[in-house]
């Protein structure tokens, strides 16, 4: 690797451009850095990052040393999670960032913001670091702005008709205040456009959330759809869509999540609401009065699930009371149980819970199926059909003596030995004898798991090499790393689930 190829690494890091540092200090304190913390060349900048990122702290000094040497002012950003920074790339662009209800807050906590999906969002936060909070998470309670989804509504005739021909869920088998994952799908080839909660909140009235990076994306989908709709059911009644612009969304996740959820409502007066009987998947309506003159009683929608694997509730608010509630929630669970969290930790603690981010582990030429999604196809449309893509989809679902014909790459979770799998990282199978191992698959998302101590990863690989247990190779940095293929999710779910002996105690 050439000394100017380091120029990208350091200038993002830094957020100059490239020629911004004097050349001659920029290369001296590159290569000092490389040589103290024996970083080694790799043909790709990223690989040096990533270097740089598992060396953490020590970096970061070396960082602030070339900032010191040339007077530079720049401001250091913190390393990011790899899928974390590659959707902050790709959401930069010359708009305004946009801000959710609750920057103001972010920002007095000493959030560390970053462009993500159009929005200005905390990675992390001056309290705790990325790793820290993933575990406060998993052993306390934390509390993560969401609101740069996209919340929807949809109601009147045809709501589920159009809901049904989208995506492959069973409007019929979802009760009301009831959810379930979905996605929506391209038509003829059943690739995903985006993944999306779906929620009835009445015959005819659904609670749909989809992700912001797809924003664009999917309101064009959508209009399409109904446009169609309407045209060739003239006489069904007119779909009601609404998008939810300014609403917030925030998630509470963690074994205390329940605890702080239900001191705060009974604080507040609302008696109607018992949790421990609401299970996942399910949402319900509550009038909220926060102990303010200036806010009048307001309906919020409480879910129980979220992104994380741990028990939790996602909590779609009206804006103006979104940023009072989540002050609320803070101050009453106080920071003996509940830390705000930010898109760091989101990261890996949905990858340890073996969820797909879209744009890394899904996309719009994957099928549910080759990403493990089969169980969104629900029962009674595996027989009628009748969504986009029924006809690639069935046929993968159906086995082959029944004339059905698997998908070519499954996703699967990996176990990777030595240095983390990042997004792009080639999958190999055994050497073939000659010294080259033929490639089988690629890394979608990895990063180490704080919760394992170990390399995890998500990738796609041929079908026949994607059974647990599966021995395969991973190319990081030039070097194979062994890998062993296992059942997803890495670390156990804790997810409260009305069945006997599923919910935790």
């Amino acid at each position: 690797m050439k000394p100017m190829d380091l120029f990208p690494v350091f200038s993002a890091t830094l957020r100059l451009r490239p020629f911004s540092l004097p050349r001659k200090h920029l290369l001296s304190s590159a290569r000092r850095i490389r040589t103290v913390h024996n970083l080694s060349y790799s043909r790709s900048p990223k690989y040096i990052f990533e270097e740089c990122n598992g060396k953490g702290q020590k970096i970061r000094e070396g960082l602030h040393g070339i900032r010191r040497r040339t007077n530079c002012t720049a401001q250091l950003q913190p390393l990011l999670p790899c899928s974390t920074l590659q959707h902050r790339r790709a959401s930069t662009s010359s708009d305004a960032l946009k801000r959710t209800a609750l920057y103001d807050l972010h920002v007095a906590n000493g959030g560390k913001m970053v462009p993500f999906g159009g929005f200005s969002m905390p990675v992390q936060y001056a309290d705790l670091s990325i790793s820290e909070s993933h575990k406060w998470t998993r052993e306390k309670a934390s509390l993560f702005d969401v609101g740069h989804m996209v919340q929807h509504r949809f109601s009147g005739p045809g709501a589920s008709f159009l809901l049904e021909k989208v995506t492959p869920f069973s409007a019929a088998a979802l009760a009301p205040y009831h959810s379930t994952l979905s996605c929506l799908l391209h038509p003829g080839s059943g690739g995903i456009v985006d993944d999306t909660v779906i929620a009835r909140l009445g015959p005819e009235t659904f609670y749909v959330v989809t992700n912001a990076a797809c924003r664009e994306k999917d309101l064009a989908y959508l209009t399409e759809q109904i446009e169609n709709y309407q045209s060739n059911n003239p006489d069904a009644g007119k779909i009601d869509w609404q998008v939810l612009d300014g609403w917030g969304l925030i998630a509470l996740q963690g074994p205390l999540s329940v605890n702080v959820l239900q001191d705060v409502l009974e604080s507040l007066g609302t008696e109607d609401i018992y949790l421990p009987a609401l299970y996942f998947g399910q949402c319900k309506h509550v009038i909220v009065q926060l102990p303010s003159k200036e806010l009048d009683p307001a309906p919020i929608l409480i879910s129980r699930g979220g992104y994380t694997g741990e028990d939790g509730f996602e909590i779609s608010v009206p804006s103006h009371l979104t940023a009072p509630f989540a002050e609320y929630l803070l101050k009453r669970a106080g920071p003996e149980q509940l830390r705000l969290a930010g898109l760091g930790a989101r990261d890996s603690l949905r990858l340890e819970a073996g969820m797909c981010l879209y744009g890394h582990d899904l996309n719009d030429e994957t099928t549910p199926v080759a990403a493990g999604l089969s169980w969104v196809v629900h029962k009674d449309r595996r027989v009628a059909g009748e969504f986009h893509g029924d006809e690639v989809i069935l046929r993968e679902l159906r086995p082959a003596k029944e004339g059905g014909k698997g998908p070519a790459q499954r996703r699967v979770g990996l176990i990777v030995e030595g240095a983390p799998a990042r997004e792009g990282s080639v999958i190999v199978g055994h050497d073939l004898g000659n010294g080259e191992s033929p490639e089988v698959g690629r890394i979608t998302s990895g990063c180490p798991s704080p919760t394992l101590g170990k390399n995890i990863a998500m990738g796609y690989v041929q079908s026949g090499h994607h059974k647990a247990g599966t021995k395969l190779g991973v190319v990081v940095r030039g070097k194979r790393r062994e890998a062993e293929i296992v059942k997803m999710p890495f670390v156990p779910s804790k997810y409260w689930k009305q069945a006997a002996g599923t919910a935790p105690a």
